[in-house]
């Protein structure tokens, strides 16, 4: 109840979004970070299967992206890793409703590892440099978090997968064909559509 009421009061003034939630309290930066730990986990389930690799399309990234920038600081990377602990207890809210430790194992772990490691960038450079609230330098900032970060660590554990538990020696342009470029388009998607929200949450009220 606390949480739901917080998150809504929050969002009832655009123009001091930023600063109300940097300045809160732990508690309510706790109940901030584990309503988006939520809802990567139900944008986890918009998936959709490609025959050649066994890395899904889904719809988390949008919120990863979007909680550094929104959160700040370590909360941003402390919502994911909420995400990441509930789902390797056992919770199935990884991509397909599953859970558990396999799933950071699997072909998709290091993705997911990846998340936290974003959102801490993203939080950090918020916070030290206010132009990364900026729809432009967001953007750019993004792109690095998304392409950079994410992909890189998913790349090296399904590389890993690949090679240990299926007894597989995927050069790099395999790695890419799995793992990257079939999500291109639909990352850029994401990373405007997520800066989009950060920059609208940023606007002064007309």
């Amino acid at each position: 109840m606390f949480q739901t009421a917080y998150v809504g009061e929050l969002f009832c003034d655009r123009d001091t979004i930023f600063k109300r939630i940097r300045n809160a309290t732990v508690a309510k930066k706790m109940a901030l970070a584990f309503s988006v730990a939520c809802l990567t986990g139900l944008l986890a389930q918009v998936k959709l299967s490609i025959p050649w690799t066994p890395v899904p399309i889904t719809g988390q990234t949008f919120v990863v992206l979007l909680s550094g920038v929104l959160l700040g600081g370590w909360w941003g990377g402390i919502s994911q890793a909420i995400y990441l602990a509930i789902g390797a207890s056992g919770i199935p809210w990884f991509s397909g409703w599953t859970g558990g430790i396999g799933v950071l194992i699997g072909p998709t772990g290091g993705y997911l590892i990846g998340f936290v490691l974003a959102s801490l960038f993203l939080g950090y450079c918020s916070d030290k440099y206010f132009s990364a609230q900026n729809y432009f330098p967001m953007i750019f900032l993004m792109l690095l978090a998304n392409f950079l970060i994410i992909n890189v660590s998913g790349l090296v554990v399904l590389a890993i997968y690949l090679h240990i538990l299926k007894g597989a020696a995927p050069s790099i342009f395999d790695l890419l064909k799995m793992g990257t470029v079939p999500f291109i388009i639909g990352d850029i998607i994401k990373i405007l559509a997520a800066a989009s929200v950060a920059k609208a949450l940023s606007l002064k009220q007309s």
